[in-house]
């Protein structure tokens, strides 16, 4: 009979509170939602740095390729060497290998750093015009679509956002 007592009164306090909850939403509240993802992928400033990252990635690779070869040319010519020269042209291939292999650690790292710190700057920015959008158009709240279960396309400010944000950057030409 407690159970039952207990269990009628923690539904009677939800229904109570989904009563007051309603009302709220109710009065005039403005919500809307974004694709963060999308927004991110379709920033201006976000395709410009994937280039500049690309280019550098392709520089990196060149610079590699070369070192490789290099390790390559010396390997050959120690088939042709005596044993004695072989061990020589061995310890020189070993310092190669592991340069080449210092090269690749420190430009993986160095990629990733700059990679993390401008996806980082750049959604700092998308925070900053979210914000500076919801005020303007007087929004109560903004979502990121992720985590909402039904949303109704009415409701996707996706594109207006990308919009705002393209627009609040400077174009270079």
């Amino acid at each position: 009979m407690k159970k039952i007592a207990l269990v009628f009164t923690v539904f009677l306090v939800f229904a109570m509170g989904l009563g007051f909850a309603v009302p709220c939403f109710a009065a005039g509240e403005k919500l809307g939602y974004v694709d963060l993802g999308r927004v991110f992928d379709e920033y201006q400033k976000t395709k410009n740095f994937d280039k500049s990252l690309e280019a550098k990635g392709a520089q990196k690779q060149t610079e590699r390729e070369k070192m490789v070869a290099e390790v390559k040319k010396l390997r050959d010519e120690a088939e042709l060497l005596s044993s004695k020269a072989k061990e020589d042209k061995q310890v020189v291939i070993d310092e190669k290998i592991k340069t080449l292999q210092e090269f690749d650690r420190a430009t993986r790292d160095s990629l990733r750093r700059e990679r993390d710190t401008m996806v980082r700057e750049i959604l700092k920015e998308i925070e900053t015009v979210i914000q500076s959008f919801g005020k303007s158009q007087g929004y109560t709240f903004i979502f990121n679509d992720r985590v909402l279960v039904y949303k109704s396309e009415g409701s996707d400010l996706t594109q207006q956002v990308i919009k705002a944000l393209n627009e609040s950057r400077p174009s270079k030409k």
